[in-house]
């Protein structure tokens, strides 16, 4: 293998290996099988707001094609690239520069309700190019603070991540324990790009009483 080849090889290695590594404390309970007629009044509006941010994910990423932006193979590269001294690591692709597109129907859709806990477009490995405006704060340097407030650009590469993110029925409803050890909901839906699975849509809520 050439020095160039080697080069670029590293952060590709790299990055498969964080989408493949489990994030710790994140445990997922066995999803919810997908009968919508299971789903509470509740469950229905998240999943109805899940399917418009699906359906608004795939316009913007479409829209980047359309306009000459990126191209169709760039979108489904599946590259990243890891970003120098970030913890947790982020990573860039060859697309995340228009990613901030993402945030407008992301925040919209969290906007819905005070339950929702966040609601965010990932690609099929569990990549979030861009993240709600609360979650995408500028980095301090301090890692504790910069863990909960900048989200953007990492491999969510935990099990229930990585089941939303490649799941392909019409939604998956999951219960996922935190790190702070607090239990929410997170239901997603796939998102269709030029008819073929790039990713998922999820939004994390509490239950209402």
């Amino acid at each position: 293998m050439t020095r160039t080849l080697r080069t670029l090889a590293r952060p590709l290695i790299l990055a498969a290996l964080a989408a493949s590594t489990p994030a710790v404390h994140a445990q997922p309970a066995a999803p919810r099988g997908p009968e919508i007629e299971a789903l509470s009044a509740q469950d229905r509006e998240v999943l109805a707001a899940a399917e418009q941010l699906a359906a608004d994910g795939a316009q913007v990423i479409e829209q980047w094609i359309l306009n000459q932006a990126i191209t169709e193979e760039q979108v489904f590269a599946r590259m990243y690239f890891p970003i120098l001294k970030t913890d947790p690591q982020k990573f860039t692709t060859p697309y995340d520069r228009h990613a901030t597109d993402l945030v407008a129907p992301e925040d919209k859709a969290l906007a819905k309700a005070a339950t929702l806990q966040y609601a965010i477009v990932t690609d099929i490995n569990g990549y979030v190019p861009a993240h709600n405006t609360r979650f995408s704060q500028p980095l301090t340097g301090n890692i504790t603070q910069d863990y909960v407030n900048n989200r953007t650009k990492r491999m969510l590469g935990d099990i229930a991540s990585l089941t939303a993110a490649r799941g392909e029925a019409r939604f998956l409803l999951q219960r996922i324990k935190l790190e702070t050890g607090d239990v929410i909901y997170d239901l997603s839906v796939p998102v269709m790009v030029k008819g073929k699975h790039w990713g998922c849509a999820r939004i994390g809520y509490r239950r209402a009483e």
